[in-house]
Parts: structure tokens; sequence; C-alpha cells
């Protein structure tokens, strides 16, 4: 019989996620500001107390205005930081589609690149050799996979980086706007993978500013904001609720 931990592969209790805003200063930045009494900054909540839980085979999208915390929910879910206060549990092999090619070396080829991601996300030397064509075909890169990534664009190194995350056989998908890159014909074969995955209960969280795609993609929508979960609830009615707190460019008139 299975646990509520069975079925709940994301779960959040009375999360809080400080920084402070000097954080990750050098001694060259620090000491002046040391010097004029500013050395210790003021504590900054990207969460502030966020309970929630995402079920085996949900699609959750998570919304909110730049600078709410929305990828900070995904950095802890993916293990990237650690909350403050509280408690993240996650049950299953996670696949970041954040920052994509964050983790490549540039002066290492596109196929060492693909075996040392594919190695950070979990994969074994045996699978990554039975998907290594797969990840290539995908990327669209077979005539630079033996070509240093400095010298690839940016659109190939995030196919690159999208190709291996999706190849890892995730239980658990992060896609944080990864979409928004590559040209039109690539966004279609991400989101046709993406379905795919909905599609064999994978569960998956998105960000994403596209109000479309949260509505037609998600299960249910998180609206965050100011670090505070504002709403939880179906696409349509939290998509409504993030539109009515986003400010409007005034209009202006001419004589």
């Amino acid at each position: 019989m299975p646990t509520e931990f069975d079925v709940r592969e994301i779960e959040f209790l009375d999360v809080s996620k400080r920084f402070r805003l000097a954080e990750g200063q050098s001694l060259r930045e620090f000491l002046p500001r040391f010097f004029r009494k500013k050395g210790f900054a003021e504590p900054f909540y990207a969460l502030r107390d966020i309970s929630f839980s995402i079920g085996r085979g949900e699609v959750a999208g998570i919304v909110g205005r730049n600078g709410s915390g929305k990828s900070t929910i995904l950095k802890l879910i993916a293990g990237v930081t650690a909350p403050t206060e509280g408690e993240v549990r996650v049950l299953g092999r996670v696949s970041p589609l954040i920052e994509l090619g964050a983790g490549f070396h540039p002066d290492l080829t596109g196929r060492e690149n693909i075996k040392m991601n594919a190695s950070i996300l979990g994969m074994t030397a045996r699978e990554t050799a039975e998907r290594f064509d797969d990840i290539v075909d995908f990327a669209e890169l077979w005539e630079f996979v033996d070509t240093p990534v400095k010298r690839y664009s940016s659109g190939m190194y995030m196919r690159l980086g999208f190709a291996v995350a999706i190849y890892s056989n995730p239980e658990i998908l992060l896609v944080d706007e990864v979409l928004s890159v590559g040209d039109a014909y690539f966004q279609d074969k991400c989101l046709a993978k993406m379905d795919e995955f909905k599609k064999s209960g994978v569960s998956i969280v998105v960000v994403s500013h596209s109000m479309e795609l949260v509505t037609e993609f998600c299960d249910r929508v998180m609206l965050i904001d100011g670090g505070h979960l504002i709403g939880d609830g179906p696409p349509s009615e939290i998509v409504e609720q993030y539109l009515s707190i986003v400010p409007h460019p005034v209009e202006t008139t001419t004589n």
C-alpha cells in the first residue's frame, strides 16, 4: 500500500530561503563596505514559508513577476541549493532544464561534455553509451560533436544541454524558460518531447512567462509573489490572478 510520500514526489514544508545581498563579494569588494560599516548586508528572503506538494505524474506551472522566487524553487528541488528554514523532500531522479549547458567545460568537445554532463545527471557509462546517438540526433550536432563547445553558438549550446537532460530518463523534469531559446522548429521538438514525458507519467515543474504554455500544458499553476505562495489552482484561474497583479504599461497620448 503506497504511503503519502510515495504519491507525493515533491514536498515543500514551510520552506524559506534567505540570501545576503552582498553574498559572493570578493575581499576587494567587501573591505570598502566593511570600513563604511556596510560589510554585513541585510538578509533578503527569496522565499518565505512556502508549503506545497506535487504528486507523481503531475504537471505544475509556476508563474510570477521577475525576482519573485520561481527559479529558487526549481534550484531547491534540484538540490542546487538548500533551504534556510523548513524541509524539501524529493523522490525520484531529477533532470533540471535550468541554465542549460552551465556544467559544460568550454575546452572539451561536445562528445566529452555529453559524457561528463550525463554522469552529473546520474547516468551510468553504459546508459550514456546506449543513448549517445539519440542525444546527438536530437541536438542535431553530428557535424560538431568533436568540436570544443567554446566554438558553439548559444543555440547549439542550449540544444546539447536540453538533449542530454531529456535522455537522462528523468522521473522529475524541471523546466525554466528554456523553450524561449532556439528557433521555432527546435521549440516544437522540445514541446513534443515534453508532451511525451507528460503522457508517460513524468512529474514536470514548469517556470514560464508564457501564459499560453502554462494554461495549455499544466494541470495546475502556482503563483509566487514577493517570495510568498499567493495562489494555487486551475491554470486559467491562476493566470487571471497573475495578470491582475502585473503592472500594465502606461498609455501615452500625443497631441
